[in-house]
């Protein structure tokens, strides 16, 4: 879900990344243009389970690896597309969440929608958008705080528990003018390392070259990519159904 807090001018070349970690845990990483008049939040869904602490999700800081998606895209060949296809401060409801520093950006991890009263209001949709999105009501939620402007910044990445390890969750419903509507303006790349289960979605999407080691930076990708494994890519163009992607 690229969710704002706040209306937002444009939303462009959306890129995510998605891989297994642990056996109940999935990392991802998110990048995006955007263009926004006042500063906001981004919020993205976590299919976590019920009762995960606020310390379950570990970001990760890729500020010095500001080209991560534009390697990840080097080892694909150019004919070849993929299928078309500070949060705190007079917070209710408890004590502020915690806010972690990630390179140029703020993140939290909100265990529950009713803890979003714990973050500024300024961060936060409004009541009326979650009962319009009933599919969120057990997850959990990364929110990133973003400063105002025609911003491209390094990509977003954490580690997160999952419910379900078979699946690879890709946040992709919609909401910039916070309102949900039922179909949305796609303008998104996915990459994913697929374990052996997945070899059916794995159909769906074009394979890169060679594995990930070949051309990526491994050290500086902090455990995200496994560099023995290729990686797979969708492109997602256009209008479509406003939901989120598992694969």
């Amino acid at each position: 879900m690229c969710c704002f807090t706040r209306n937002v001018e444009s939303v462009t070349d959306t890129r995510i990344f998605a891989r297994d970690s642990r056996a109940m845990m999935q990392f991802l990483v998110y990048e995006m243009k955007f263009s926004a008049n006042e500063d906001l939040a981004m919020i993205l869904p976590l299919p976590v389970p019920k009762r995960t602490a606020e310390k379950a999700v570990r970001f990760i800081n890729l500020d010095k690896y500001p080209n991560f998606f534009s390697q990840m895209e080097s080892g694909f060949a150019p004919d070849r597309g993929g299928a078309a296809g500070g949060f705190g401060g007079g917070a209710m409801g408890g004590s502020p969440l915690k806010v972690v520093d990630v390179g140029s950006f703020e993140a939290s991890f909100v265990p529950a929608i009713n803890d979003f009263s714990r973050l500024d209001e300024r961060f936060r949709l409004s009541p009326g958008a979650w009962e319009q999105l009933p599919q969120y009501k057990n997850f959990g939620f990364a929110v990133f705080k973003l400063k105002k402007g025609q911003i491209k910044i390094h990509p977003m990445a954490f580690e997160f528990p999952r419910v379900d390890r078979t699946q690879l969750f890709f946040p992709t419903v919609h909401i910039h003018d916070g309102k949900v509507h039922s179909e949305a303006e796609f303008d998104h790349t996915l990459y994913a390392q697929f374990r052996i289960e997945h070899q059916i979605s794995m159909l769906d999407w074009t394979e890169s070259r060679q594995p990930a080691g070949m051309f990526m930076s491994i050290k500086m990708c902090e455990g995200l990519v496994s560099k023995l494994n290729h990686v797979y890519k969708h492109v997602i163009k256009g209008k479509h159904k406003n939901e989120d992607v598992v694969a």
